[in-house]
This record gives C-alpha cells, sequence and structure tokens, in this order.
C-alpha cells in the first residue's frame, strides 16, 4: 500500500486522476454550502438559505436534527433551528455529505448496488456518533466524515465501471482485502481516491484525512487518530449488518473498544446492538426500505435456537461450512466467467466477431490517453470496401455478409496481437496501432490492401468467387494532443479515406 502524506495526493491516485476518464466534478449545491460557510457575513443565514433552495436536502436536514441521534429538546421545524441547536459547523457537513452522496449516485451498472452502499454509509455515520457518545469524543465532522468514508467506491464505479466491477467480483473469492485489490488494479485504494475527490472539490481537510486512513493500513497523522479509528469501527459495524463474516466483524469491534478504550464486554454489545434502531430511524430519512434491521444479539441468538433444534455435531457443522464455502467459491468463479463472457459479448459486432463501434471509441480514448502520457506514437487505420454496394446488389446480402467477415478474419490475423481492429460501421473497419509510428503502420497498411487484393472469397450459390479491394486513410497522433485528440484523428483519417476512394480506390492516402 502506498503511503500518503497529509492533504496530498498519492502517486496512484495521481496516476488515476491522470488517465482519460471523466471525473464527476462537486454537486453545484455543496460548493454553494461551502461558499456561504466561508463568507465573513451572516454565515448562518446564508447557509440556512443555501439549504432552503433544495426542498430534499432541506427535508433530510431536519429529519436528522430530529432524531434520536441528536435528542434535541423541541421539535425543530426551520433550518436556522437546526443551525443554532446543532451548530454551523455540524449542519455544514450533513449536508454536505447528503448533497455529495446524491450527487453520486449510479444507476446500478455493471453490478454496482448504490442502495447496499447507501445503507452501509448510513449505518456508518450512525454508529460512528454513537461510539464517539460512548467513548466521549466530540467532533462535529464525525457524521459526515463516515457517511463519506467509502465515496471512493462510488467514483470508482462511475469513472472505470467495468474495471470495478471485475475487483468486486475477485473480492467475494479472494482471502485479500478490497484495498488490496484496488491497489493492484488502480494504483490507490477507495481510502485514498476517496480522501483526494474530496479535497479537489474543496471540501475540509478534516473530513478528507480521515478517510484516507479509515481501514487502518498505514498509520495516520497522530491529530486525526480518534477519527480514524471511530471511522475503523464505524465500517466494521456497517458490514456487520450489511456485510459477511458478522461473527468476525463483532469479535474485532469488542476487541478494538476494550483494547483502545476500556469498554465492556456488555456495553460493547450494548451499543451494537442499539445501532441497529437508530439506524433504521436514519435510513427512513433518506426512503430506503430496509425491513426490520434486528440487532445482532437478537440474530446471534436466533442461530443459536436453529443450531439446536437441528442438534447437528461439530464435525457435521464443520464439513458443512466447508461444503457450503467450496460451492460458494465455485459460483464466484463461474460468476466471474460468465461476467467476463458477457462484456466480451457486449464489445463485440456479431456479424464479424470484431470489436463494435462504442468499445473502439473507448479504446482509442484509452490508448491517446497511454501515447500522451509516455509520448509514445500511436496510428490510426480507417478503411473500407471499394463498390461494396454492387456485392450486395448483384450477389444478395447474404453474400456480402460473407465477404464482410472474411476480410475480417483475414486483417485480425495480419495485425499484431497488441493491434485493435474493429467494424466502424457498415462496411468500413478500424485498426488501431499502439506504438506503431507512421512508416510502420504504411507498411503494415500497404500490407493489408494487397491482402485483401488477391482473396477469393466463396460465396456458394455457384457463384465464382468475388474479389474486392479497399481503401485505407491513416493519421496519426500529434505531440502535445490536445483534448480533441480523439476527434481530430477520426477526422483526418477519415478525410485521408475519402482523398483514396476519390484518388481512384484501392489504395492508401497518409493524412498530413
Amino acid at each position: 500500500m502506498i503511503n500518503s502524506s497529509e492533504g496530498h495526493a498519492t502517486v496512484g491516485v495521481e496516476k488515476f486522476l491522470g488517465t482519460e476518464i471523466r471525473l464527476p466534478t462537486a454537486p453545484a449545491i455543496a460548493a454553494r454550502i461551502l461558499d456561504a460557510v466561508r463568507d465573513d457575513g451572516d454565515s448562518y443565514r446564508a447557509l440556512a438559505a443555501v439549504i432552503a433552495t433544495d426542498p430534499a436536502l432541506a427535508a433530510r436536514l431536519l429529519s436528522v436534527a430530529n432524531s434520536s441521534l441528536y435528542a434535541v429538546p423541541s421539535q425543530i421545524t426551520r433550518i436556522e433551528q437546526a443551525i443554532a441547536l446543532l451548530g454551523l459547523n455540524l449542519v455544514k457537513n450533513i449536508a454536505l455529505s447528503f448533497a455529495v452522496v446524491r450527487g453520486l449516485e449510479t444507476n446500478g451498472q455493471f453490478g454496482f448496488d448504490f442502495t447496499r452502499f447507501l445503507k452501509r454509509a448510513v449505518t456508518g455515520a450512525v454508529a460512528a456518533e454513537m461510539i464517539a457518545n460512548q467513548i466521549g469524543h466530540s467532533n462535529e465532522d464525525l457524521f459526515a466524515c463516515a457517511l463519506l468514508q467509502d465515496v471512493g467506491m462510488l467514483v470508482f464505479a462511475l469513472v472505470a465501471p467495468e474495471d470495478y466491477a471485475r475487483v468486486l467480483e475477485e473480492e467475494a473469492s479472494s482471502p485479500e482485502p478490497l484495498c488490496v485489490l484496488e491497489a493492484r488494479r488502480f494504483g490507490c485504494d477507495h481510502q485514498e481516491l476517496g480522501a483526494e475527490i474530496l479535497r479537489r472539490w474543496g471540501l475540509p481537510e478534516s473530513l478528507a484525512e480521515p478517510i484516507r486512513h479509515h481501514h487502518r493500513l498505514a498509520p495516520g497523522p497522530d491529530s486525526r487518530q480518534v477519527a480514524i479509528n471511530l471511522l475503523y469501527l464505524a465500517d466494521r459495524v456497517a458490514s456487520l449488518y450489511h456485510g459477511f463474516h458478522s461473527a468476525e466483524r463483532a469479535m474485532q469491534i469488542k476487541d478494538f473498544l476494550a483494547e483502545h478504550y476500556g469498554q465492556t464486554q456488555q456495553s460493547s454489545d450494548e451499543l451494537i446492538d442499539a445501532v441497529a434502531s437508530r439506524a433504521q430511524e436514519m435510513l427512513a430519512v433518506y426512503e430506503i426500505e430496509t425491513g426490520t434491521i434486528k440487532p445482532y444479539s437478537q440474530l446471534l441468538q436466533e442461530a443459536n435456537d436453529e443450531l439446536g433444534r437441528l442438534n447437528l455435531s461439530y464435525e457435521q457443522l464443520v464439513m458443512e461450512l466447508k461444503q457450503a464455502q467450496a460451492r460458494t467459491e465455485q459460483l464466484a468463479a463461474e460468476l466471474g466467467e460468465a461476467n467476463s463472457r458477457l462484456r466480451e459479448l457486449v464489445s463485440r459486432d456479431g456479424l464479424t466477431g470484431l470489436y463494435n463501434h462504442r468499445h473502439f471509441q473507448e479504446m482509442l480514448r484509452k490508448e491517446i490517453g497511454e501515447a500522451s502520457r509516455y509520448a509514445r506514437p500511436l496510428t490510426l487505420i480507417l478503411f473500407d470496401v471499394d463498390f461494396f454496394k454492387k456485392v450486395n446488389d448483384g450477389h444478395g446480402h447474404p453474400a456480402g455478409d460473407t465477404v464482410l467477415k472474411r476480410i475480417a478474419r483475414y486483417v485480425a490475423e495480419t495485425v499484431r496481437s497488441s493491434d485493435l481492429v474493429a467494424r466502424y460501421g457498415g462496411e468500413e473497419f478500424a485498426i488501431i496501432l499502439p506504438e506503431t509510428d507512421a512508416r510502420d503502420a504504411v507498411v503494415l497498411a500497404e500490407r493489408i490492401r494487397r491482402g485483401i487484393e488477391t482473396l477469393e472469397v466463396d460465396v456458394g450459390n455457384h457463384s465464382p468467387p468475388l474479389r474486392v479491394t479497399v481503401s485505407l486513410g491513416l493519421s496519426g497522433l500529434k505531440p502535445g494532443a490536445s483534448e480533441h485528440a480523439q476527434d481530430e484523428m477520426l477526422e483526418a483519417a477519415d478525410k485521408a479515406l475519402y482523398a483514396a476512394k476519390g484518388g481512384g480506390r484501392n489504395r492508401l492516402v497518409v493524412a498530413r
């Protein structure tokens, strides 16, 4: 794991943020909340005015203020009252955390379960507040900090959904922690990414820095250590109610509370139980249907009662556990393989088996980013079949399909394994050539042109074999490429292709 310095991004985070991805921006209302609090004037009134412009946010904030978590002496009906009773900083952070989580809501693509994420986040925020009260620690940032502690997972799911889906699949059958799997694939984990995103959005360092260390994989700053410990415990409690390995999580929580804060077994059990009802109340603020969250002690008792009824021996339990683990691992592996096949099918053209237009655009964007970052050459070839309409009109569309499939197979066999061939649309194809300059690309393009010219395509129907030609356009990535490099490369190659057609077809034109 890469250690970080306070307030600064790690090398892994910088690498991830430097890729050709569109990072989510801070919700507009979050920026307005921060501006209102920075104002040297009447911050109470300014913050209340900003929150009041968002009815959903205002309603949720008032619901939190009136919840049993803060136990206010009388009903709060106005934002100004909430600020006066709870304090400017606490109200600001609660409003910010609501705005950020809501602004990053995903649509569940590639298997990311936003509802489960939100249940864990809210339960963790409740747990952090309750544990802080239990040990006598006062921290107005804690609720928001715990609610946002896994915001990096949302960012991964938004900007790299397919890659992150693979990480989550791997976690299901891997003994390694999620943070380790994330760092291996992206160069950073969700702690580091979440903290850096919040810092770049201008949110307080008191929110970002504890999030950077909340899994306690590396030492954090001494000034934030209590907050880091509380986030760690809050994450364990949330996992207990909305995750796996519940017994293990409960032991970790109770051992940590005993070692660091002198809590007894009984007080820890009561605290963990109390989180269930408070979390259910807070989840209602988010309008999330959770059913009944049973206290952990009740879950344990029900499990023990069931074991007593079954009257299973220790050996039987061990055997069944091993069998269940084996089935789980097998199902996880099969699911991973099925998802990989599904992703591959979604990326492929149904006729030719080449990559489709959408995948081509994604890979071109990625290769341009890599080439720009490391100053490496990149070349693009567009080509299409000459007089293809005559093939369809004269021999029928099945014959045309056969021609396209034969050309696709020939080109795929001719290029390198690192090159990408795609069906760009209709009878037009595209080839991405990483780490290839124009001179080498011309040699390959000419080889493809001559090879296709000599192909004899058997279309059946007692017809003689067909022979076709192609016209090709070639463009390269300019040094110091701009943010419009992808459009520029495609436009240049397209113009070169049409110049080849205008020049007599069956030829290659290189964009200048």
